[in-house]
């Protein structure tokens, strides 16, 4: 049953106002007063709140004020009378849902209020869902519960209360820096600092003053002494980004930190303690660039002590789904539209699905992040994604791939088999949503099952 809370400073509206919402079945709290109205959100879980305009003490614009700073998306539905309309859509600007004139008609009254509560039900499952996600497949902000994923996180969580040097490599867009912040944060070095630096954004001269600081004269331009990077981050973590990029000249002096654990500014001449943690990530392979004389060796395994290799999501592709639910939730506050995305229709899970994502995860939130500003309804359609999207999917079937003596009936059969399979791994197993995706039958789907012994459980 969803509660509503209506506030207004006379008893009449209240006791009217609560006998028609009961009649719809709402469960009805009320106030007399705009603070009265705060205390009894603070302590219930209301589903929308009906508020007059013109209240003494507190006004409903400053109540919808109030209300939003506990709770932004929680409905508020100004009543109002035709001399204060300014003041309504003055409230509408700061985020109350609609509002409605007295004296008002119970039906239109009516209205107004489910269609406000059915939009915040979609607003909490979203929530629900967005929370699901984050306390079942998640560390941190990584979100995944494909097997490469899981033991990504199980090798965090054995890393980081160590001082292990950590290695990280994986496509550019996998989140590498996501999981050096994890592995910092879930430390014991969580309190002290958590500097980052990215190799390759800076020319060898402007870097190695950037990591080693320099002193006072050291070259033209240094007109004071300039703490480094290495100790900005003493007692923490610094994070290394391209680490592949860096120089000969540049690697000697990090492994020489790595072994001894001093540095020298550049100009200086007084080796500095320093207590850190290094975690270094690249999108390079070291091991190729360490062949190829590009990368020295020594340092390399001075690196390596703790080594995470990150999948591109190509290789991940049951983790999709929840990454588009859990960017929907992150940027749901930027859309200008009262109606919540809830998700993305069947023909864009496919697209999604079969495409290649050379930008890996940073690319997926960079379309979510655009289509939540630009999607007019409640659902993502293909005709929402960015322009040219759909065309760079490729889910050409290769019959190069097929022998040229393969018997029609096998190979239709084991299409069929890997359509069931994808479609299964797209609805988390779940078999009515796999069978309507497939546009059969649940029956149907049964019989293929049986017939290719494809053992999912028992998920409905």
């Amino acid at each position: 049953m969803e509660t509503i809370l209506i506030v207004d400073d006379e008893k009449n509206y209240l006791t009217i106002l609560t006998a028609i919402l009961e009649e719809e079945g709402f469960e009805v709290l009320t106030a007399l007063s705009g603070q009265e109205a705060l205390e009894i959100q603070k302590t219930s879980d209301v589903d929308l709140v009906l508020t007059d305009m013109k209240m003494p003490v507190m006004d409903g614009i400053e109540l919808l004020e109030h209300i939003k700073a506990i709770d932004p998306e929680l409905p508020v539905v100004m009543m109002t009378a035709h001399g204060t309309v300014d003041k309504a859509v003055e409230a509408m600007q700061k985020g109350a849902y609609s509002y409605i004139l007295k004296p008002f008609d119970n039906q239109r009254l009516i209205i107004y209020v489910k269609k406000a509560i059915s939009v915040f039900q979609v607003i909490k499952e979203n929530r629900r869902l967005r929370n699901t996600v984050e306390s079942q497949y998640s560390f941190g902000n990584i979100i995944g519960k494909s097997k490469p994923m899981q033991d990504v996180f199980e090798t965090i969580q054995k890393v980081a209360p160590s001082s292990a040097t950590v290695l990280i490599e994986g496509e550019s867009g996998t989140g590498k820096e996501l999981v050096a912040k994890s592995i910092h944060f879930n430390s014991s070095r969580r309190n002290r600092p958590y500097v980052a630096v990215n190799c390759s954004a800076l020319a060898e001269s402007l870097l190695e003053s950037e990591l080693f600081g320099h002193e006072r004269g050291a070259f033209t331009g240094a007109v004071a002494m300039k703490k480094g990077r290495f100790e900005l981050a003493d007692s923490g973590t610094l994070f290394l980004d391209e680490i592949g990029e860096l120089s000969p000249n540049l690697q000697v002096k990090l492994l020489r930190v790595l072994q001894e654990k001093v540095i020298e500014r550049v100009g200086g001449v007084r080796p500095l303690a320093v207590d850190i943690r290094i975690i270094a990530a690249t999108n390079k392979n070291l091991k190729e660039e360490m062949v190829r004389g590009r990368f020295r060796e020594d340092l390399f395994y001075r690196l390596n002590v703790v080594h995470i290799v990150l999948p591109a999501l190509k290789e991940r592709k049951e983790d999709i789904r929840l990454l588009v639910n859990h960017f929907i939730g992150k940027y749901a506050s930027e859309r200008n539209s009262s109606i919540p995305v809830t998700g993305v229709d069947q023909e864009v899970d496919r697209l999604f699905y079969d495409y290649s994502w050379p930008g890996n995860v940073r690319e997926l939130e960079n379309v979510i992040e655009r289509v939540m500003i630009l999607c007019p309804g409640d659902t993502i359609r293909v005709s929402d994604l960015p322009k040219g999207f759909k065309d760079n999917v490729h889910n050409t079937l290769h019959l190069e791939g097929i022998p040229a003596d393969a018997k029609l009936y096998d190979t239709l059969a084991m299409i069929e088999k890997a359509l069931i399979e994808r479609a299964l791994k797209m609805t988390n197993n779940v078999q009515a949503h796999a069978a309507e995706l497939l546009g059969i039958g649940k029956s149907g789907l049964n019989q293929k099952l049986k017939k290719y012994n494809l053992g999912v459980g028992s998920k409905q």
